[in-house]
């Protein structure tokens, strides 16, 4: 991202905790800024500091990177109501995109077509019922992050109260949201990704097909 700036003659701010004064990105930047102690809580995922950061440099734009707040929709809305810039998709598409309930719900009403499933009230009954209607074996997902955090794959019936009660556990202490959905489970599928980029004038290209199964 930096040596992106520079080619366009763009200078960078980069932000860093107290561990990571010494980091390659803090050096390379044109501009560093401590945001806080090594816990994360207390700096990489604090938008008061990281926005106060943008303002106090006199940053036109905020990169939000990947992990900790990148995909975070409160923090592109706090951004944006700062007045500056954030690089990425707006936040009403980070909402819609960070819940696979929803995701699922909009990519069929777009007529995309989806895998089996279901998404709604997530009582254990409610999803009991779900479950044999859909058939096994099936995927226990969680609505809310990703990374395979609060995943389970159910061979049969007898096997679902105790996966949606860990999914339970796994989903709530990751993401702080015990929401659940339910997939066909696909055992030899492959995961292909197209990168679409797009602008604030409604251009938008697409980086061609991205094979991440391998």
């Amino acid at each position: 991202i930096i040596r992106a700036c520079r080619e366009m003659g763009i200078a960078a701010v980069a932000v860093y905790s107290e561990a990571d004064r010494r980091s390659l990105h803090a050096q390379l930047a044109d501009e560093a800024l401590c945001i806080g102690p090594p816990a994360a809580r207390d700096s990489y995922l604090s938008i008061e500091r990281i926005v106060q950061a943008a303002l106090q440099s006199g940053a036109d734009a905020v990169h939000p990177g990947y992990g900790f707040l990148a995909e975070n929709a409160e923090f592109a809305r706090a951004v944006q109501l700062a007045g500056l810039a954030f690089i990425g998709p707006p936040p009403q598409a980070i909402e819609v995109m960070g819940d696979k309930g929803r995701s699922r719900a909009l990519a069929q009403q777009a007529g995309v077509p989806v895998a089996p499933g279901y998404q709604g009230e997530d009582d254990d009954t409610v999803l009991a019922a779900q479950a044999a209607e859909i058939g096994y074996p099936l995927m226990v997902k969680a609505a809310a992050g990703g990374g395979g955090k609060g995943m389970r794959v159910v061979l049969q019936a007898e096997d679902l109260p105790e996966a949606l009660a860990a999914a339970r556990r796994e989903a709530l202490h990751a993401f702080g949201d015990q929401r659940l959905i339910l997939e066909r489970y696909v055992p030899r599928a492959r995961h292909i990704e197209f990168q679409v980029l797009g602008d604030s004038r409604g251009n938008l290209v697409h980086l061609f097909e991205r094979e991440c199964s391998v």
